[in-house]
C-alpha cells in the first residue's frame, strides 16, 4: 500500500514539474493544486478500513455507560431514599390536613 502511495506522489511531482515547464504558470498551478489535493486524499484514504466499526464503537460506549451506572448505584439509592422520604412527608402533610379539617 505504501509503495502505491509513493508511486502516486512521485507521479504527481513529475506531472507538476512537467506542467510548470510546458504550460502556462496558472494552469501549472492548477495541476499542482488538484494533484496535491488528490495525493492528500489518497494518503488519508489509505487506512480507511482500519478504523473501528460502528458496532464496535457502540459496544465500547455501552460498556462505559454500564460501568458508570454501576459506579453511581449508591448515589441513585440515596436519591431514591430521599425522594421516598419526601413523598412520605407530603402524604403525611396532605393526610394530616384533611383529618384536621
Amino acid at each position: 500500500m505504501r509503495r502505491r502511495l509513493g508511486i502516486a506522489i512521485a507521479a504527481w511531482a513529475v506531472a507538476t514539474a512537467a506542467a510548470f515547464l510546458l504550460l502556462d504558470p496558472v494552469l501549472a498551478a492548477a495541476v499542482a493544486i488538484f494533484g496535491g489535493a488528490s495525493a492528500a486524499l489518497a494518503v488519508a484514504a489509505a487506512d480507511w478500513d482500519r478504523h473501528s466499526s460502528y458496532e464496535e464503537r457502540e459496544m465500547e460506549r455501552a460498556r462505559r455507560r454500564k460501568e458508570k451506572w454501576a459506579r453511581n448505584a449508591d448515589v441513585r439509592a440515596r436519591d431514591r431514599a430521599r425522594w421516598e422520604a419526601h413523598q412520605a412527608r407530603r402524604a403525611e402533610k396532605a393526610g394530616g390536613g384533611d383529618a384536621a379539617a
